[in-house]
């Protein structure tokens, strides 16, 4: 930045110094021209009439002119006005922007301390340089001028740093500084070279002197620039062998790693082998110990000898096949040894397929010891020979583990064999003898298999020879006991029968045990076809990646190419830039310009203002969206809290909120980040080389991100190259041109001293040729030395832009790495879950393993149970058969009694041992369930994290993209601006030589014509008066000129006070050469006047189409920036549109979302309905039972308070009529929920009828007690099943309750698992759509909040809701309760009372009322059971229902499982997608790798390169010194020697790269196959263990549901059971009533007469109870009155509660919010102490630099009005040598040539008089007369006018050389020659300005003869580079002599060698030593 704004600044200052300056070269030029017109003559006009009508015409003209002129001049000072008072609002901006741009200079202060240190290297190159420079020119005798010269630039460049803390105003200040006294520099510079081409005509024989003068300087440079390249060469060599010797020792690492891994991988096989080695000695051992109980059970058989020998022939058939399969496999083996040579890379797979092997062979070892154990367990028990089979198997399984390693080492030698046949031949010869000793290691562990089964066929002969003869002796014993065992005949022949059965069933369990075998080795071979052919795509796979990378290459090359061409074209560029900045320093810019410049730069700062406003704005925004989210998230989380109210629900949510606040602070700063880069990006746009840098980058990001240093020293290097390149082409051209010019120098030098012996008529001529060849050949020199210039300063440029982009480059590397490591976090975040998740898997397959186990050990406990029992039966047969048989049996039974019951104590503890370990195994899955369940939760948050790291990844790889779009466009853009900008200044230029071609022609002529007409015209003293008149006028005019100049100047120039005092010096300059001017008027012509008042009108004519031209450029310029501009904001407004867009587009998926959230919710609604309902129904029941309850009481009151006495029929249907209505009532009041009321009326009516009937039926008590005591049992036996009913019902409720829970968990699950797919596939969708990643990612975790809130608040008013019923249900059962309770105690008390009175009674009405009694007896029952028939039809239906949904629930998992599996291929396929994007990484990784090897084997050939060169040298050094002595002939023979031995060395070091690129890519590839087919085994393994675990879930469910239903179909059959029970009971009980009907008809007759009393007393009843009702009214009116008080309490209670809690929120939320406000505060005032801590420093450091550039400002002025003081007596000088010296001869020059007459020979005197005559003016035929009298007179008449004049002390002597001495015969034109050089030696001014070394003017000039230096002084004056000027004449001497110069601290060479930047010709200096070198020269010539 620091470096840009100074490249600006000094950009600006120079265009305004050259402005400057070029205006002060015109008005020198101009004056100087008019000089030269006032001297010279005017041409002639024949009469004073004419002439006075000419000079009045050409007035009139030059009066129109000036009012023109006065005109423009008054518009100028109009716009000149409205400029200032622009230049004062912009003075206002550029305040504010001064304060944006100190914060960015403090930013930047990194950066220029890297300028510092690089401008610091420069200044030590520069200065060793100089001190070179100085050292060979003092010895050569030539200035140090062109080394100082040439890097001006440098110098003045540097000036923007030399303050490092700076203001930005005080930068721009100080470069103006410089950039006005450079200007005035060149001014004074161009004065001199004019003054100095008047000088010139007499100086032309110099001038070979400067061009050799030139030459060296460009030697000079060349040398430097070559001195310069080869440091930079060194180094980068020196860095490149660093790079090297890194390599190397890296290469070291990873080769010593790879032994050691290969060293550890030999050593674990071989412990695997001994392994195996141990396991076979231990099968061996156990071998030996089993024959020895077979031969013990071999004398116990005593049946089925043919078929052990048939089973024993099969075995040997078996082992026959194997041994032919092993012949098979040995030459197959043999094939595959061939094949294995090649293969020493697979090692490292077979080692690890060789552990899973072994792995499956211990799970086989242990089914195999479970078979023996059964074999064992049946042998005893049989005494059955049945081991052979177990080891026919143990040699089977072995045979098929070394066919299945055998057939997979085929497999893979055969699909590697074809990839790497013939390649790696060489690359792996040492690999081929550890191949080698694996095959024989191989070949040994198969002839221990071999010998195993031979050994197996020994022991089975062995067995069979011996089982043979135990079998002749046994049968000898049988044929003898044969007649004493014919009852035990028959049962060994049983018994025999289930022995061939259960072999039979042995020889199917080894039938399938074979088959087994054969399917899994088919299985083996399917996976090793499959492996076959994923081997073969991954190859296809990898060429076609290769091939991509081979494009990639070619693209890569491609786009070198462009860029190298595109370099190309910025070169061209830059030069067309150069030629504009050389045409715009030739151009005279005017006032306009600057204000032009200052509007764009005005523009340019308010873009940059509105785009850093607009940038905060948004960034504001962003910070008030993110606080109201913040705000919202807040607001959220305590309403949850309150909802809640606990405190763990609180943690978790201020843990997520902080988590969310943590994410948004990440998400700002990478927005700042964003946001900064964004603006050094529009800051640097204007640079065409950092944009085609930045593509560069983007380029080799996508490429190769790790080899980005490599690549940045690549970019330099070529740069570096091009650059050397240019320079060298340029300088070959550079010395081409020098030596062009060398040679036409010699050719006029040839002709020069060929026309020597011409007359003086052809010198002139020839001087005048000569003269123009010089102008000529100096514009060419000059020229030069600007292309010089440009290239050094566009070097600079080229190296500061790289700097700059190298920053840029490094800032972005920052960028890349941090996200890089972001990705890594979550990488290796991703990598541990997934370690976890394969432990728990590989627990859980432990888990099925233990299980499957348990299973197996299950089974076998059950059939040692049945083994047992059979073991038992025939324990008491053999004990019976003991009891029977003679004493020969019985020690054998013993021992085998004793023998089972060892086994049988074993089994039990085997048993109990199984039993503990199943518990243990329960409670280890139960923690690894609750384990896995922890890591799925992991797991989702760890996707979520992924997938928003891959949407930000995403975005800004768009925003990338976007910002390289923009960049191109802009870039574009740049390049037709330059074109039309190169288009525009080729018209310029032509227009501008020929105007420069026409006046150069112009002043030509008039100085030729001015020369004639000096002394021919004398005109009147008037006509004279009118000329001073009218150039008094002029002056006049003049002047206000002047002052209008003045006034502008100071407009433009507001900074400093210097620049006034310099305008004017200019000005009394001006004014002196005016006073000049009139003075030498005296003497000329009117017709002077006129000629310059035209010279000066054309100068202001084509000032004024300059400046319109300048105007017009302007304007376009203009338009095109507003074009530009329009552009951007297109781009702007565009890009805002893009944004509505994607806000809309978030809104829009936002919306989606909620709306799918809400079916979720109205599907959680339902469900929670229907909990709802069944609660209802549940209450239902109750209350159906409280029905039932009320009927028991009615039943138990009428049994209990029956009296005697008679009923009518009728009467009795009335009191039935009643009851019904009764019912009818309580059923009414159920439907309005006011049980108690109605449950209480009811028993007021029953108590009312008791009290009639208890009158009646006292009497029949003692009869019907027993019956009631009957029934009584009967109804507590049905209450019983009742309860038990309902027991069963709770249970049920219960049940699905809990199926409905895990139905709610699938839900969530199913939710989860949708919302994760929904996470997934739009994070894909939308990465290219969403460009704000922190608003979407903050969105959809608050979203997903949201609906948990939601969802838990509704969970939680359907809990209240559900507590609610459960109480309504507990306050309905306890007021039943409290009812029974009262009508028992008022039942009781009433029998009290009534006893007595029932006494008198009983006996009248025993009979009626026992009638009455059965009658009642039987109605209730018939209703109850009736109402229990009701009940049971309802749970019927209600357990029907529930199957029903049961059924529903059961299709819902089976399609929830369905869509768990269709979710789980989805992944499938995702993370095949990934697995295919890694390995489209790694195929980068390892391309990016090979280009790495081949950089580093090109680093290895430069060096070997390089080494061989400087041994090349060293040879060449001692061929050269050899030869010298003559010794050739050996060091060829040593050259030859060296040559061979390097191209063997050449060739060696190829091979050896050859062959580790070939090693390295090998290993990368083996290392890629090995973990692609691990990922495949970790996915296969990964997704059978998800079926395995779906499978056994599903199995599960159902075996849940097939247990309820069954139990529910047992609960029916009981129910019916019951049912039908009951109706028998009904058809009893209806007989009995019939029979009842009966007895009652009869005594229905006798009761009539009885009715009559009994109505009497009814009636009173009725009385007592409408008394009873009225009371039993107040009651219920009390108890809704308690009911209400009780509701308004509670409901009080609540209120008083919820207050509170709102209070309690209330607090906690402002609490919560007055912390944040004070975080917030915090936080601000920490950021306003940091600015204030800035601004205190920014002051300090600003008052430091204002103190600082006071005393400076002090100093300079100070210098200032020395200097004034000086020019005035410089001027005041000349003025009084100018009119001292006018119209005089100089003495001198006489003195000389009068002594010069009189040291030439006799012969060449005449030529010495006639030289003599043409100084004097003396005609040629004068002259000619006097020369042909006699010349004695002539010389005595002078000897005696001088008397001698040899004598005379003011005869200077001329200064020369100590070797040369005053040769008295030299020739005149020798002499003249000496004399021309000794006044042709300028005076140097001093290189640095100081106040102390300024001496007066008449120091050096004004002395005697007497003062002359003498050569000694001279030189000593030449080396210190401050010359003493010798006494000159005044006449003849230039004008450097009368005025001294002032040069600037900055350039330390001499201003005549500075380049000349005007636009009109100006001849340059040639620069002469005061050593007379050049007269050296000259006298060479001469001698020629």
């Amino acid at each position: 930045m620091a470096s840009w704004l100074g490249g600006l600044g000094s950009g600006l200052g120079q265009s305004l110094g050259q402005v400057g300056g070029s205006l002060s070269s015109l008005t020198g030029q101009l004056s100087s021209f008019t000089k030269d017109i006032l001297l010279e003559g005017a041409e002639e006009v024949g009469d004073a009439a004419t002439e006075l009508h000419v000079s009045n015409s050409r007035l009139r003209e030059i009066e129109s002119i000036n009012a023109a002129l006065k005109s423009e001049n008054e518009r100028l000072k109009k716009i000149c006005s409205d400029l200032e008072e622009k230049h004062e609002a912009a003075e206002l901006q550029v305040k504010q922007l001064t304060i944006e741009y100190r914060n960015q200079l403090q930013q930047k202060e990194v950066e220029i301390s890297h300028l510092k240190a690089r401008q610091n290297a420069l200044q030590e190159q520069l200065q060793k340089v100089q001190t070179a420079a100085q050292s060979s020119q003092s010895a050569a005798g030539l200035q140090p001028a062109t080394t100082s010269a040439s890097f001006v630039p440098v110098v003045r460049h540097s000036s923007g740093f030399e303050g490092d803390d700076m203001d930005f105003g005080d930068l721009i200040w100080s470069q103006q500084e410089i950039n006005r006294l450079s200007n005035q520099v060149s001014r004074l510079e161009s004065e001199v070279d004019h003054w100095k081409q008047i000088a010139q005509s007499s100086k032309v024989q110099g001038t070979n002197v400067a061009e050799q003068s030139e030459i060296c300087k460009l030697q000079n440079t060349i040398k430097e620039l070559k001195q310069n390249l080869s440091q930079e060469i060194d180094e980068h060599q020196h860095e490149l062998s660093v790079l090297q010797d890194a390599h190397r020792q890296k290469l070291i690492e990873i080769t010593r790693r790879h032994r050691e891994e290969l060293s550890e991988y030999e050593e674990r096989i071989e412990e695997l082998e001994n392994q195996l080695q141990q396991d076979g000695v231990s099968t061996d051992a156990v071998d030996s110990s089993k024959t020895g109980e077979q031969k013990k059970s071999a004398q116990n058989l005593e049946g089925g000898k043919v078929e052990d020998l048939q089973i024993v022939k099969d075995l040997e058939d078996e082992i026959r096949r194997l041994n032919q399969k092993l012949s098979s496999a040995k030459e197959e083996n043999k094939i595959l040894l061939k094949d294995q040579e090649l293969l020493k890379v697979e090692k490292i797979q077979i080692t690890q397929e060789y552990e899973s092997l072994k792995s499956d062979y211990t799970i086989l070892q242990s089914s195999v010891t479970k078979q023996d154990a059964l074999l064992k367990e049946q042998e005893k028990k049989f005494q059955s020979k049945t081991t052979l089979p177990e080891d026919v198997v143990r040699l089977q399984q072995a045979l098929l583990e070394a066919e299945k390693e055998i057939a997979r080492l085929s497999s893979l030698n055969q699909a590697d064999s074809f990839t790497h046949m013939g390649k790696d031949m060489q690359a792996f010869t040492p690999d081929l003898q550890v191949l080698k000793e694996e095959n024989i290691k191989l070949k040994k562990e198969m002839e221990g298999l071999e010998k195993e089964l031979l050994h197996a066929q020994h022991e089975n002969k062995n067995i069979l020879s011996t089982y043979s003869e135990d079998q002749n002796s046994e049968i000898n014993q049988l044929r003898q006991d044969l007649e004493r065992k014919e009852h035990e005949l028959n049962e060994s022949i049983a018994e025999r029968e289930t022995l061939v059965a259960e072999l039979e069933e042995l020889d199917k369990q080894n039938q399938e045990a074979t088959q087994r075998v054969i399917t899994l080795k088919e299985q083996l071979s399917k996976q090793n076809t499959q492996a076959d052919s994923i081997t073969k795509q991954l190859q296809i796979d990898i060429d076609f990646e290769r091939k991509k990378v081979a494009k990639l290459e070619m693209e890569k090359m491609e786009t070198i190419k462009e860029l190298d061409s595109q370099k190309e074209k910025l070169s061209q560029c830059s030069y067309a830039l150069n030629d504009l900045h050389i045409s715009k320093q030739q151009l005279q810019n005017t006032i306009k310009d600057l204000q032009e410049q200052l509007k764009k730069s005005q523009d340019c700062n308010l873009h940059n203002k509105k785009e850093i406003k607009e940038l905060q704005q948004r960034l504001k925004e962003r910070e008030e969206e993110l606080s109201v989210s913040l705000s919202k998230l807040t607001e959220k989380s305590n309403q949850e809290a309150n909802y809640s109210c606990q405190d763990l629900i609180l943690k978790e949510r201020e843990v997520e909120i902080s988590k969310l606040q943590n994410s948004i602070l990440e998400n700002k700063q990478i927005n700042e980040d964003l946001e900064k880069s964004l603006s050094d990006l529009k800051i640097e746009n204007g640079k065409l080389l950092t944009a085609f840098e930045e593509i560069k980058q983007q380029l080799n990001d996508a490429i190769s991100e790790k080899n980005k240093v490599y690549l940045e020293k690549d970019t330099v290097v070529e740069a570096l190259k091009m650059e050397k390149k240019h320079l060298e082409t340029e300088l070959n051209q550079t010395e081409k041109r020098l030596f062009e010019q060398a040679q036409k120098y010699e050719q006029t030098i040839q002709e020069l001293s060929n026309a020597r012996s011409m007359d003086t008529t052809a010198l002139q001529l020839e001087h005048e040729r000569l003269v123009k060849l010089n102008q000529e050949k100096d514009f060419k020199i000059a020229e030069f030395k600007r292309n010089m210039e440009q290239m050094e300063s566009d070097h600079q440029e080229t190296k500061e832009m790289l700097t700059t982009s190298l920053g840029g480059q490094k800032q972005l590397t920052e960028l890349i790495k941090e996200k890089e490591e972001f990705i890594e976090k979550f990488k290796n975040q991703a990598l541990q879950v997934r370690q976890e998740l394969e432990e728990y898997k590989k627990a859980s397959k432990k888990q099925d393993v233990l299980k499957q186990n348990l299973e197996e050990k299950d089974k076998s406990l059950a059939i040692m149970k049945e083994e047992n029992n059979h073991l038992k039966e025939e324990i008491e047969r053999l004990k019976d058969q003991q009891s029977r048989s003679t004493p020969m049996v019985e020690p054998k039974t013993l021992d085998i009694i004793i023998e089972l019951e060892s086994e049988v104590t074993q089994l039990k503890v085997i048993k109990n041992n199984l039993e503990e370990e199943i518990e243990v195994l329960k409670k280890t899955i139960e923690d690894q369930n609750q384990k896995t369940v922890q890591l799925q939760q992991s797991l989702q948050e760890q996707r979520k994290q992924i997938d928003e790291s891959k949407v930000q990844c995403e975005q800004m790889n768009v925003t990338h993209e976007r910002l390289s779009l923009a960049k191109d466009e802009e870039i574009k853009n740049l390049q037709k601006t330059i074109e039309q900008i190169k288009t525009q200044l080729h018209k310029e230029r032509q227009v501008i030589q020929t105007d420069s071609s026409d006046l150069f022609q112009v002043t030509k002529v008039q100085t030729l014509n001015g020369e004639n007409g000096n002394e021919k015209h004398d005109l009147s003293k008037a006509e004279i008066e009118r000329l001073v008149k009218g150039i008094k006028e002029r002056e006049m005019e003049i002047k206000l000129l002047n002052e209008k100049n003045v006034s502008l100047s100071q407009q433009i120039d507001q900074l400093s006070k210097d620049e006034v005092g310099k305008l004017t010096r200019i000005i009394q300059e001006k004014d002196l050469e005016i006073q000049a001017l009139n003075a030498r008027v005296s003497s000329a012509s009117y017709r002077q006047d006129v000629l310059c008042l035209q010279q000066q009108l054309q100068a202001y004519v084509m000032e004024r189409e300059q400046v319109l031209a300048v105007l017009s450029e302007k304007t376009r310029e203009n338009s095109q920036l507003k074009t530009e501009y329009h552009k951007i904001m297109d781009m702007v407004a565009a890009k805002e549109a893009a944004l509505v867009r994607l806000q809309e587009e978030n809104q829009k998926l936002s919306n989606r979302f909620e709306n799918s959230s809400q079916d979720m919710f109205r599907e959680t609604i339902q469900n929670l309905s229907r909990i709802i309902r069944e609660k209802d129904i549940e209450i239902d029941a109750l209350s159906q039972k409280c029905q039932t309850l009320l009927t028991v009481l009615q039943t138990s009151s009428t049994g209990t308070d029956s009296g005697p006495g008679g009923v009518n029929s009728n009467q009795f249907e009335e009191l039935l009529q009643e009851r019904d209505k009764l019912k009818q009532q309580v059923k009414k009041m159920e439907e309005w929920k006011q049980q108690v009321i109605t449950t209480v009326q009811n028993m007021q009516h029953e108590s009312a009828h008791l009290q009639e009937e208890l009158h009646k039926l006292q009497a029949q008590i003692s009869v019907e007690s027993d019956s009631n005591s009957k029934l009584q049992v009967d109804y507590n036996g049905l209450i019983q099943s009742y309860e038990q009913n309902e027991k069963k019902l709770k249970s049920f409720s219960q049940e699905l309750a809990q199926v409905q829970h895990t139905i709610g968990q699938l839900h969530n699950t199913k939710d989860l698992l949708l919302g994760k797919l929904d996470l997934v596939t739009p994070s894909v969708a939308m990465a290219s759509i969403i460009s704000q990643p922190p608003v979407i990612q903050s969105s959809a975790p608050e979203v997903l909040s949201d609906e948990t809130k939601l969802l838990q608040k509704e969970l939680e008013q359907l809990k209240k809701k559900l507590q609610e019923k459960d109480s309504t249900i507990r306050t309905l059962q306890e007021n039943n309760q409290r009812l029974s309770d009262s009508v028992a105690t008022a039942s009781e008390a009433e029998r009290k009372s009534q006893e007595g009175t029932d006494s008198e009674m009983r006996q009248i009405k025993e009979k009626h009322d026992v009638l009455q009694k059965s009658l009642r007896e039987k109605d209730i029952l018939i209703k109850s059971k009736s109402d229990q028939l009701l009940s049971v039809s309802e749970n019927l239906s209600n357990k029907e229902n529930e199957n029903e949904l049961l059924k529903q629930a059961v299709t819902n998992l089976k399609e929830r499982n369905l869509i768990l599996e269709m979710d789980i291929r989805k992944l499938k396929e995702e993370n095949e997608k990934i697995v295919a994007s890694c390995r489209e990484k790694e195929t980068e990784f390892r391309a990016l790798q090979e280009t790495n090897m081949q950089f580093s084997m090109m680093l290895k050939e430069k060096e070997f390169e390089s080494h061989s060169m400087k041994e090349k040298a060293l040879t060449f050094e001692k061929l050269l010194k050899e030869k010298e002595q003559g010794k050739t002939g050996e060091l060829n023979q040593l050259l030859n020697e060296v040559k061979s031995m390097q191209e063997k060395a050449v060739t060696f070091q190829q091979e050896r790269d050859q062959v580790m690129v070939a090693l390295k890519q090998k290993q990368m590839e083996s290392s890629a196959l090995q973990s692609e087919i691990q990922h495949l085994r970790e996915k296969e393994q990964r997704l059978n263990q998800e079926l395995e675990r779906l499978r056994n879930h599903l199995l599960e469910m159902e075996d849940s549901y097939t247990r309820e239903v069954l139990a529910a179909e047992d609960r029916e059959a009981k129910l019916r059971k019951k049912v039908a029970v009951l109706e028998e009971k009904l058809v009893s009980s209806s007989t009995a009533v019939e029979n009842a009907s009966h007895q009652a008809s009869l005594q229905v007759e006798s009761l009539q007469e009885q009715l009559n009393l009994v109505s009497k007393q009814r009636d009173e009843t009725v009385l007592q109870l409408t008394i009873s009702q009225d009371q039993v009214k107040q009651y219920a009116l009390s108890l809704a009155n308690l009911q209400m008080v009780l509701e308004q309490f509670q409901q009080e209670e609540k209120a008083m509660y919820s207050a509170e809690l709102e209070k309690h929120q209330k607090q906690t939320e402002e609490w919560k919010k007055k912390a944040e406000n004070l975080e917030e505060k915090v936080v601000s005032l920490q950021e306003s102490l940091g600015e204030a801590n800035a601004a205190l420093d920014a002051a300090s450091r600003l008052t430091e630099q204002l103190d600082v550039k006071e005393e400076q400002i002090e100093e300079l002025k100070k210098e200032g009005e020395i200097r004034k003081e000086m020019l005035e007596d410089v001027q005041n000088k000349l003025m009084n040598l100018i009119n001292s010296t006018e119209g005089k001869v100089d003495k001198l020059l006489m003195r000389n040539l009068f002594v010069g007459h009189f040291h030439t020979p006799k012969n060449k005197r005449p030529e010495v008089l006639r030289l003599m005559g043409s100084i004097l003016g003396i005609k040629k035929e004068e002259l000619d007369q006097l020369l042909s009298e006699e010349q004695r007179g002539v010389t005595r008449w002078v000897t005696g006018w001088l008397g001698g004049g040899t004598g005379s002390k003011s005869v200077p002597n001329t200064p020369l050389r100590p070797t040369h001495q005053n040769v008295f015969n030299s020739s005149f034109s020798e002499l003249f020659v000496k004399f021309l050089e000794t006044e042709s030696c300028p005076s140097l001014p001093p290189p640095k300005l100081s106040v102390h070394d300024i001496k007066p003017l008449g120091a050096a000039g004004t002395g005697k003869a007497g003062s002359v230096p003498s050569s000694s002084q001279i030189q000593d004056s030449a080396v210190s580079g401050i010359s003493r000027r010798p006494d000159a004449n005044p006449f003849l001497a230039p004008r450097s002599a009368a005025v001294p110069l002032i040069t600037p601290a900055t350039s330390s060479g001499h201003l005549l060698m500075k380049p000349i930047s005007d636009a009109l010709p100006t001849f340059t200096p040639l620069p002469v030593s005061p050593d007379a070198s050049a007269g050296a020269v000259l006298k060479d010539l001469l001698k020629q």
